[in-house]
Order: C-alpha cells, then sequence, then structure tokens
C-alpha cells in the first residue's frame, strides 16, 4: 500500500515563500502526482498536478506563484510556493491517481486514489 507523509508546512508572512516536501512510500513512476489545499469550511481543491512525464498543471490562483517537481530518485514530490498570499492559508495535502486526465482530476478531487495526512500552511497579512 502506499504511504504518503508531506512537511514543509509553517506560519509565514504574506509574500514569503515555502517548499513542501511529499515522500511516497513506493516507486510512483507510474501515477499522476498531485497537491491540493482544504481551505477553513471549504471542500478540498486543487492547486497542481504533475504528469507521469512530468508535465505540470496549476490552478488559476496559483499559477506563476508555484512550481510542482518531482524527484524520482527520492520518491519525493515537491511544491514550492512563493509570493505567498494569506488566502493560500490551507491544509495541504499530497495525492496520486492512476490514469485519467490530469486537468479533470484537479478540478475533481474525489478522484485521488492515495492521499498524505497533510500539512499546515499559514500565511499572515
Amino acid at each position: 500500500q502506499m504511504h504518503l507523509d508531506e512537511s514543509g508546512g509553517d506560519s509565514v508572512q504574506a509574500g514569503g515563500s515555502l517548499n513542501l516536501s511529499c515522500i511516497i512510500s513506493v516507486h510512483y513512476s507510474g501515477y499522476y502526482m498531485g497537491w491540493f489545499r482544504q481551505l477553513p469550511g471549504k471542500d478540498r481543491e486543487g492547486v497542481a498536478t504533475i504528469s507521469i512525464g512530468g508535465t505540470p498543471k496549476y490552478a488559476d490562483y496559483v499559477k506563476g506563484r508555484f512550481t510542482i517537481s518531482r524527484d524520482l530518485t527520492k520518491n519525493t514530490l515537491y511544491l514550492q510556493m512563493n509570493s505567498l498570499k494569506p488566502e493560500d492559508t490551507a491544509m495541504y495535502y499530497c495525492g496520486t491517481k492512476r490514469g485519467g486526465d490530469l486537468m479533470a482530476w484537479m478540478l475533481n478531487p474525489w478522484e485521488t486514489q492515495n492521499w498524505g495526512q497533510g500539512t499546515q500552511v499559514t500565511v499572515s497579512s
């Protein structure tokens, strides 16, 4: 069974940066990978996803500020977050999924097959 472990969440001021990591317990080369977040009182939403071939997709609200990447040798997924805003405050989760459409998955987080436990990001103004 695949186990995902996020880290890197913290409290920062607006305009700051964070780099989230997600270590996956098994080799994930056959899976899409993605970052999702859940704001207080809201449903979980997509942030960024990356295909098996390494093609990224971003939600409009993070495009140009966040970068998703991965290191296959370390079984690790990353999310570099720059120019953070208070509205980015949320619990951030990594997830995996086999097959399907990358953008559709980002719009439909419930299609995720494996989730981590989340890491909290708090951005103060």
